[in-house]
C-alpha cells in the first residue's frame, strides 16, 4: 500500500471494525458529524467512511483521496457527481441491515396498532384503568394489508416477514415487478394508498420520489391507516403530514427520518400521541453495525490493495482513478 493510508470516518464504528481499519492505516474519527468537522477532519484522507453528508468541496480538495465508502446502502450522503469528477471511487454496503429495518417497521407498526405510546403514557401518568381502556381500540397486525413503496433489499425483507410471519396481504409499489417475492402483488401507488392499513416507504430519495407523499396522497389513505417512513425525510411533505395527523385524515405515523435532521425541539410531531419517532436508527443495532462495518473493511482493503470495490457505485470513474493512482 505504500505510505500509511489515512482513513477518516464521520462517526464512531463498531470496536471490531475500528480495530481492523486501524490495522490498515491511520484511523481518524470526526469529533462530531457536522460539515465543518468533516471538512476539517478529512484533510489528507485516503478513504472516507461515510455515515453523514460529505460536503462536495472535500472531493475537489483532497488529491490523495481514493474512495468514499458508504457505511450502509443509501448514497444520498455522497455527492456522486463531485466524487466522479474528482476521480474518486464510491462504494457502499447494501442489504446487510435490511432485516434490521424490517424488524423496526414491524414492531413500530404493531406498537401503533396496539396504541402502545398512549398506553405507556397513561399508565405512568393516570393509572391502570385509563391505560387499560386503550385495549378496546387496539388492532392486530395479522391479516392486514401492507403497501410497500420500494422493493429493494429492505422492501423484500419487510414483505417476507409480513407474508410468512403475519399472513398479510402485500402490495408492492415498484417499477421492477420481478423483484417482488412470492406472495406479493404489484400495485400502483394509488391502489396502495387506498387499500393499505399500513403504508411503508423504503424507496431511495430521487427527484421522482422527493415529495411523493403530500396532501393528495395522504387524503387518499384510509382514516385509520398508518404511514411508516424508513426511506428519507423529503419523500414526505412534512407540513402535509402534520395536517393529516392533526385532522385525523390518517391514524398515525412511524417516522425514522425527517426533512431536517436532527428534528427541531419544537417540531409538532413531538407532541402527537399517535406518532412514533426515532432518530434515524431503524437500520442500526449492534449486529447491523458489525455487518455494515465488515463490509466497509472489505471494500477498504480491496481499494487500498489496488482492486475494484465489490459494490462499485460509479464504475465509469475507474480509468480516471487509475490515472490518479497507477499502482
Amino acid at each position: 500500500m505504500g505510505d500509511q493510508a489515512r482513513i477518516f470516518s464521520t462517526h464512531p464504528l463498531h470496536p471490531e471494525v475500528t480495530q481492523a481499519l486501524s490495522e490498515m492505516g491511520d484511523l481518524v474519527i470526526a469529533g462530531e458529524p457536522t460539515p465543518a468537522a468533516i471538512i476539517d477532519g478529512s484533510k489528507d484522507a485516503s478513504i472516507i467512511v461515510v455515515r453523514a453528508p460529505i460536503p462536495p468541496e472535500v472531493f475537489a480538495r483532497e488529491q490523495g483521496l481514493r474512495a468514499a465508502v458508504r457505511h450502509g446502502a443509501g448514497l444520498d450522503m455522497i455527492p456522486m457527481e463531485a466524487a466522479t469528477d474528482a476521480g474518486v471511487l464510491v462504494a457502499n454496503v447494501p442489504g446487510v441491515n435490511a432485516v434490521t429495518v424490517a424488524e423496526h417497521v414491524v414492531w413500530s407498526s404493531m406498537a401503533l396498532l396496539r396504541r402502545y405510546p398512549m398506553v405507556s403514557s397513561d399508565l405512568r401518568q393516570s393509572g391502570w384503568a385509563k391505560a387499560r381502556a386503550h385495549s378496546d381500540h387496539g388492532r392486530e397486525l395479522s391479516g392486514r394489508t401492507i403497501g410497500i413503496v420500494g422493493m429493494g433489499n429492505v422492501g423484500r425483507e419487510i414483505a417476507r416477514i409480513a407474508i410468512n410471519g403475519f399472513g398479510m396481504n402485500v402490495l408492492g409499489v415498484t417499477g421492477h415487478p420481478a423483484s417482488l417475492p412470492d406472495g406479493a402483488s404489484v400495485a400502483p401507488l394509488a391502489e396502495a394508498l387506498d387499500a393499505s392499513d399500513i403504508l411503508v416507504l423504503c424507496c431511495p430519495l430521487t427527484e421522482r420520489t422527493r415529495g411523493m407523499i403530500g396532501h393528495e396522497q395522504l387524503a387518499a389513505m384510509r382514516p385509520d391507516a398508518i404511514l411508516v417512513n424508513v426511506a428519507r425525510g423529503p419523500v414526505v411533505d412534512e407540513s402535509a403530514l402534520v395536517s393529516a395527523l392533526r385532522d385525523g385524515a390518517i391514524g398515525g405515523a412511524v417516522l425514522d427520518v425527517f426533512e431536517t435532521q436532527p428534528l427541531a425541539a419544537d417540531h409538532p410531531f413531538l407532541s402527537m400521541p399517535n406518532v412514533i419517532l426515532t432518530p434515524h436508527m431503524a437500520g442500526i443495532t449492534e449486529e447491523s453495525m458489525l455487518r455494515m462495518g465488515q463490509g466497509v473493511v472489505g471494500e477498504t482493503r480491496a481499494i487500498l490493495g489496488g482492486e475494484k470495490p465489490v459494490n462499485f457505485c460509479n464504475p465509469d470513474v475507474w480509468e480516471r482513478y487509475r490515472a490518479r493512482f497507477p499502482s
